[in-house]
């Protein structure tokens, strides 16, 4: 099995690579007009115009009527990405799993096929940061949208990718993705600033030799410590044995474009290229200002699209992932967790550079700009009446071995019955630890000020949303209390943020997308001892803007093989 993947340069189109370097996108005027998406012109998108880098993807979006049709098989086996040999769960034979690709408007059609009979799992997949525009039912996350799909059966996803840029998908089943069910998602479009060469994902990841059910056990008391960490599904191990690190070529006077993904269960990291800037040009699913850094803190489930220019020495250089310092974002055994970018006029060789020194910050980059402007009209944000979710730890839990929680409840579902289930039988009769919060009300705004300041407990949790790209209004330090402190004017928008131990965060978004979407912390120990909520919005628009008739016969084949499993769940669920 080959685990060092270099990175994919096929695309669905064809794209022209220029010799010199392209003048940076520095305008929003760009009407209409015949282009091509080139190195020249990554505004472009449509020859015709009507889409590029000025239209808002979050309310329009082209529709090519072209099916892009994939098949995700999982199994279990025993894998060595960093060479020591540990049982994992692999789609389609290799870690991380295939790069799904399509183009902005193109419709996914991913089946995926559940082949962990000989350990009796169950699973379900989710696209992690599509918003799901009326297809909630495809968000895969099993206990909310679905029934878990068992062992020997398989599940076809359907979903329009309304959105441009960088994700991944992973298993929504428990731990499960912390095992390996994960790949990274390429979905082409425009971009705020030109490049010559795309060089695909980049996933980082923590690694673990144990299993990630013996890692959640494990962190109900204290989290484990990663034994390493992998670039692109590979490291050397710590004790010289296998593994090698991932390498990557480049051309002097070329910019490259890379796509970084945390797909990690615990570990943020701070990355860097020695010598060389970072221009980010996207943040999770939104374009960005173009801005040019040092260094870039990660959390898990976050995704940075970034430039770099091929305009140094020719040598070999370290790409860096390094973690805080201080352990409050995770802790990993191995402290030079790297992989080479290689100038193409010199041999590979181990890089000799140096770069930049880790902090103990685990702050989000503060300088993200959207490049599409939008307000949030502050009218709307009347304090202090704004909803609130606090976060605690297992000194107040109503329900072990759950040791988070959301306002004293830890989440815990039953996979049995999904809120979507609840919904479609016409009933609301769901169990308290569902955490269930309605938004009855249609394009309404919702604001939720999440405070982290439990004594004892004050750890950063990469906070993620489904459905939407919230408006990130502030973060700070200490209890939120000061309106003065959030910002309305063309404020950050993502997907995972990173609420400070100790502090706040303040988010907001419309409830223009129906369906029962999730906010949960992104640390794999910490969502499944039940730090999330879920979001019923506009609960009584579901039936009419979505197909539910496939949720009772799939949740009669997981009923049917539940019964008899082995597996019974022991956790959140999700």
């Amino acid at each position: 099995m080959i685990f060092n993947r270099f990175f994919s340069l096929s695309f669905a189109f064809e794209l022209a690579v220029a010799g010199v370097l392209p003048d940076p996108i520095n305008s929003l005027a760009l009407s209409k007009r015949d282009c091509t998406n080139s190195p020249s012109d990554r505004a472009c998108w449509t020859p015709d115009g009507s889409y590029s880098i000025d239209t808002d993807s979050e309310t329009s979006w082209p529709t090519t009527n072209r099916i892009v049709p994939y098949t995700l098989t999982l199994t279990s086996e025993t894998a060595a990405p960093d060479g020591t040999p540990k049982q994992m769960f692999l789609v389609n034979g290799v870690y991380p799993g295939p790069t799904l690709y399509a183009n902005w408007g193109d419709t996914f059609q991913i089946t995926v096929v559940n082949n962990l009979t000989t350990v009796s799992n169950g699973t379900s997949m989710h696209w992690h940061g599509i918003s799901q525009i009326n297809t909630n039912t495809m968000d895969g996350v099993n206990g909310v949208t679905e029934c878990p799909l068992p062992p020997g059966q398989s599940r076809v996803y359907t979903f329009q990718a309304t959105q441009h840029g960088t994700s991944w998908y992973h298993s929504h089943h428990a731990v499960q993705y912390a095992d390996g069910v994960l790949g990274p998602i390429v979905i082409n479009g425009p971009a705020t600033a030109n490049y010559d060469v795309d060089l695909g994902p980049l996933p980082i990841t923590d690694l673990y030799y144990l299993s990630a059910y013996d890692g959640a056990l494990l962190a109900s008391t204290a989290p484990p410590i990663a034994n390493n960490g992998l670039i692109n599904g590979t490291m050397p191990n710590l004790t010289g044995t296998g593994g090698h690190y991932f390498n990557t070529t480049l051309t002097p006077g070329l910019r490259y474009r890379v796509r970084i993904i945390n797909t990690s269960a615990d570990n943020a990291f701070q990355v860097s290229l020695d010598n060389h800037t970072l221009e980010i040009i996207a943040a999770d699913f939104v374009p960005m200002t173009p801005y040019n850094t040092s260094t870039l803190l990660v959390g898990i489930g976050q995704r940075y699209d970034v430039i770099i220019t091929a305009s140094e020495k020719p040598s070999n250089y370290w790409f860096r992932a390094q973690l805080p310092t201080g352990g409050a974002c995770g802790m990993n055994s191995n402290s030079n967790i790297n992989a080479i970018f290689n100038y193409d006029t010199v041999p590979l060789a181990i890089p000799t550079t140096t770069g930049a020194i880790a902090t103990s910050d685990c702050s989000d980059e503060t300088n993200l700009v959207p490049w599409t402007p939008k307000n949030v009209p502050e009218s709307a944000f009347v304090y202090p009446a704004v909803d609130s979710l606090v976060v605690g730890g297992p000194e107040n839990a109503t329900l072990a071995p759950f040791v988070w929680n959301f306002n004293s409840t830890s989440m815990a579902i039953n996979w049995e019955t999904p809120t979507l289930e609840y919904i479609n039988n016409g009933t609301t009769n769901w169990p308290s630890t569902y955490q269930v919060i309605e938004l009855p009300d249609a394009n309404a705004w919702t604001f939720w000020i999440i405070n982290n300041v439990q004594a004892g407990l004050t750890v950063p949790h990469p906070i993620h949303l489904h459905g939407h790209d919230f408006y990130l209004l502030g973060s700070g330090d200490g209890a939120f209390t000061n309106t003065a402190e959030l910002n309305f004017t063309n404020p950050t928008r993502r997907d995972v943020a990173m609420l400070p131990g100790g502090g706040y965060l303040v988010i907001g978004f419309l409830t223009d997308n129906p369906g029962a979407w999730l906010l949960h912390c992104h640390i794999a120990w910490h969502v499944a001892e039940g730090l999330s909520i879920q979001f019923l919005e506009r609960a009584a628009d579901i039936p009419s803007t979505m197909d539910l008739s496939g949720i009772q016969p799939a949740c009669d084949l997981w009923d049917a093989f539940y019964a008899t499993s082995p597996n019974q769940q022991n956790d959140s669920g999700i």
